[in-house]
C-alpha cells in the first residue's frame, strides 16, 4: 500500500532512505543517490489529485451557520505557493522515520496550498518522503529546488545543447524516482550573456519534460536573472525577465516589490496575453523588505486585490522565532510548552492571512481524520495509549481541518482516540467550521460517525454536536438553499425549516461500512470516548458543504470537549436497507420543501 509506514530492517535501508541534497553535476548526472536502488512507490504516496475539488473563497472562514462562499473561475483565480525554507532545512525532517523530537515544526494548512516547495541551498534540493506524504495526502503537488549560488556548476550545463538536455533528463530522473513534481529554478548567479540562449533552453525544456513526463509536472522561474544575465532582481514581471515567464509555468517574484512593481506586473501581464495568477508576489514571513510576521496581511491584501497569486517564504517564522521568548526549540525529545506555543501562535499566523487565500474543500469519499499532526508524545488507538516514544513522522499526519483552528479549537496531546492527538474545543459560544467539503451523495444516503468525550463532565447538560450543512445537488443560480443537520445525542428528533435534528443509531452497522479505526458498533470507548453514527437518507440527491461542532456546557462548568475522530460515508441504498434500526431517518428534503432559502451574495 503506497505510503504505509514500512518496518525499517536495517541501519543501511534507514540511511537509504534519508533525504539527501545533491552537491555537483557529477552527482546529478550520475544519479548518485544512496536510495537508487529503492522503490519510492514504497514508501511515498502518490499525489492525490482525488481528495479535493475547485477551491472557493470563503466569506466568514470560521463561522459555520449562513457563511457565503464563492466559487473560484478562471477570471478570479489566485494560487499559494509555499516555500519552506527554515533554518537550512533537512533537518530531522530527512529521516523517513524522523524522530522523537514531537514539538518540531508542522505544516497542516494544506487546503489552502496549491504548490509547495521543499527548499535547501544546496544544488539540488530533492523532498523528504514525510513532506511529500503529507502534502500528496492533501492533495497538493511538491517542488524541489534547483539553486546556483556559484557559476561553476551552471557554466557546466550551459556549456552545450548537449550538457542542457542531459541535466534536464537528470532532473527529470529525479522526480521520477523520488515521487515530486517538479521544481522552483532559483539562478542567483550572473551569467555570461554568451550563455543566455542556453539558460533559456534550460527552462524551457525543463518545463516541457516535466509536463510532459512527470505527472502533474510544474516549473517555476524564481525572478533573479534578466535577459542581459545580470543577476538583478526585478521584484517584478517586466520585459527583462518575461522570456523566462514565457518558457515556464509561472514567475516567483522576489519579496522587495512595491505598489508600483505591482501595477507594472499587471500591464506586463496583459502584454504577455497571460494571466496574473501565473505571477506569484514574494512575501518573506520574517519581514525582509515588506512587513512580516502578523503584518503579513497587509501584503496578502495588496496582492489578493491586484489579483496576484503569492509565494510565501519560510512560515517557519512561528516556529523559528519561539526562541525570542525563551523556547528551546532544539530538545531533542520535544517539550509541551513549545508545542503548544508553536501550535497557537501558527494558527494565529495563518487565521490572518486566511481572508486573502482560497480554499479547497475535500471532495473524496469515503472521509476519515484522527487529526494526527504527524507528531505526537505517543500513540492511541480507540482511546488508548501504547508504551512508545514520542515521535515526529510527518508521513503519518491525517488530513487537517479546512480552517485555521485558532480561538476555536487547540490540537492537543494529552489525549487522543487515534493518531496522536485530538481537537480540544476552545469556542462554546457558537458553531465553528471544520471542513469546508463537496460531498456529492449521488443517492442520497448520508453516514456521520465521530468520537468525542467530556473531561469530567457527567452531565446531560453538556452537549457535544456535529453540524452538517447540506445543499441541493443541482445548484439555484439565484437562491443560496441550504439544510442544517445537527448530529447530537438527545432524546429525539426535531425537523423544521432548513434544521434537522437527527438521533445516533445504537444497533451495529452493515460489515465494512466504517472505518478500520473505528468501532463496528456504536458506544462508550476507553478513556471515556464515546463514538456515535448518524444514518440518513433524503429524498433526492444532495451534497455536503460544511462539517462544524457547536458544543454547549452550563455556565461555570470547566468540562473539556474533545474530538477524537470524524468519518463520512455515501453508504448504498443497500446498506441503508440493512441496517436495522429505528433510528435512521429519512428527511424529505425536497418534498417539504425544508431548504433555507436567500439570495446569492447575501
Amino acid at each position: 500500500m503506497f505510503g504505509r509506514q514500512t518496518p525499517l530492517t536495517s541501519p543501511s535501508l534507514a540511511a537509504q532512505l534519508e533525504a539527501e541534497a545533491i552537491k555537483d553535476n557529477r552527482q546529478l548526472l550520475g544519479f548518485q543517490v544512496r536510495s537508487r536502488n529503492i522503490d519510492w512507490r514504497r514508501f511515498v504516496q502518490p499525489l492525490d489529485t482525488s481528495v479535493r475539488s475547485e477551491a472557493v473563497y470563503l466569506g466568514r472562514q470560521a463561522d459555520l451557520l449562513y457563511s457565503p462562499r464563492r466559487p473560484v473561475t478562471e477570471e478570479n483565480r489566485r494560487e499559494l505557493l509555499v516555500c519552506h525554507d527554515m533554518m537550512g532545512n533537512y533537518l530531522e525532517d530527512r529521516h523517513f522515520h524522523s524522530s522523537e523530537k514531537y514539538d518540531d515544526y508542522r505544516f497542516q494548512h494544506w487546503s489552502a496550498v496549491d504548490y509547495f516547495c521543499y527548499f535547501s541551498h544546496n544544488y539540488v534540493t530533492i523532498p523528504p518522503s514525510g513532506w511529500l506524504n503529507a502534502a500528496h495526502r492533501h492533495g497538493v503537488p511538491v517542488l524541489g529546488t534547483f539553486i546556483v549560488e556559484a557559476p561553476g556548476p551552471l557554466d557546466e550545463v550551459l556549456a552545450s545543447e548537449e550538457s542542457v538536455s542531459r541535466t534536464v533528463a537528470a532532473l527529470t530522473r529525479l522526480c521520477l524516482h523520488f515521487g515530486f513534481e517538479g521544481w522552483l529554478v532559483n539562478v542567483e548567479v550572473t551569467v555570461p550573456q554568451r550563455n543566455m540562449p542556453n539558460l533559456y533552453r534550460f527552462v524551457r525544456e525543463l518545463t516541457s519534460n516535466t509536463e510532459s513526463r512527470v505527472p502533474h509536472g510544474r516549473v517555476f522561474w524564481y525572478d533573479s536573472v534578466t535577459e542581459s544575465g545580470d543577476l538583478n532582481w526585478q521584484n517584478e514581471l517586466n520585459a527583462r525577465n518575461a522570456e523566462f515567464f514565457r518558457r515556464s509555468h509561472g514567475t516567483l517574484i522576489n519579496y522587495a516589490w512595491s505598489d508600483q512593481h505591482l501595477d507594472r506586473s499587471a500591464r506586463q501581464v496583459e502584454q504577455e496575453g497571460s494571466q496574473r495568477r501565473r505571477v506569484f508576489m514574494g512575501l518573506d514571513v520574517f519581514g525582509r523588505s515588506r512587513k512580516g510576521g502578523f503584518h503579513t496581511m497587509e501584503s496578502m491584501d495588496k496582492i489578493a486585490g491586484m489579483g496576484f497569486s503569492a509565494g510565501i517564504f519560510a512560515p517557519g517564522w512561528s516556529f523559528e522565532t519561539l526562541r525570542t521568548y525563551g523556547y528551546n526549540i532544539k530538545n531533542s525529545r520535544g517539550d509541551e510548552q513549545t508545542n503548544s506555543a508553536f501550535l497557537a501562535r501558527n494558527e494565529a499566523w495563518w487565521a490572518r492571512i486566511w481572508p486573502a487565500l482560497a480554499t479547497h474543500p475535500y471532495r473524496s469519499l469515503p472521509f476519515y481524520t484522527d487529526f494526527c499532526v504527524g507528531s505526537g508524545r505517543r500513540s492511541y488507538d480507540c482511546g488508548a495509549s501504547d508504551s512508545g516514544r514520542s515521535f515526529f513522522n510527518l508521513s503519518r499526519q491525517s488530513l487537517q481541518p479546512s480552517v485555521p483552528l485558532d480561538k476555536n479549537a487547540v490540537h492537543d496531546f494529552e489525549t487522543a482516540f487515534s493518531g496522536s492527538c485530538s481537537l480540544l474545543v476552545a469556542n462554546y459560544e457558537r458553531a465553528f467550521r471544520l471542513f469546508v467539503t463537496d460531498f456529492t451523495l449521488t443517492r442520497g444516503v448520508l453516514l456521520l460517525g465521530y468520537a468525542y468525550k467530556f473531561g469530567g463532565a457527567g452531565s446531560e447538560d453538556h452537549v457535544f454536536e456535529m453540524v452538517v450543512r447540506v445543499t441541493p445537488l443541482r445548484r439555484n443560480d439565484r437562491l443560496k438553499e441550504e439544510l442544517y443537520l445537527v448530529c447530537r445525542e438527545h432524546n429525539g428528533w426535531t425537523l423544521a425549516p432548513h434544521r434537522c435534528v437527527l438521533y445516533p443509531v445504537e444497533e451495529p452497522l452493515p460489515p465494512g461500512i466504517v472505518h478500520a479505526k473505528l468501532p463496528q458498533q456504536a458506544g462508550r470507548q476507553g478513556e471515556g470516548w464515546h463514538v456515535r453514527y448518524f444514518l440518513a437518507k433524503f429524498d433526492g440527491p444532495v451534497r455536503v458543504e460544511d462539517i462544524g461542532v457547536m458544543c454547549h456546557r452550563p455556565p461555570g462548568s470547566k468540562a473539556e470537549a474533545h474530538l477524537g475522530a470524524v468519518f463520512v460515508e455515501g453508504p448504498t441504498l443497500e446498506d441503508w436497507a440493512a441496517t436495522r434500526s429505528q433510528r435512521k431517518e429519512e428527511v424529505d428534503v425536497y418534498r417539504q420543501n425544508m431548504w433555507k432559502r436567500s439570495p446569492v451574495g447575501n
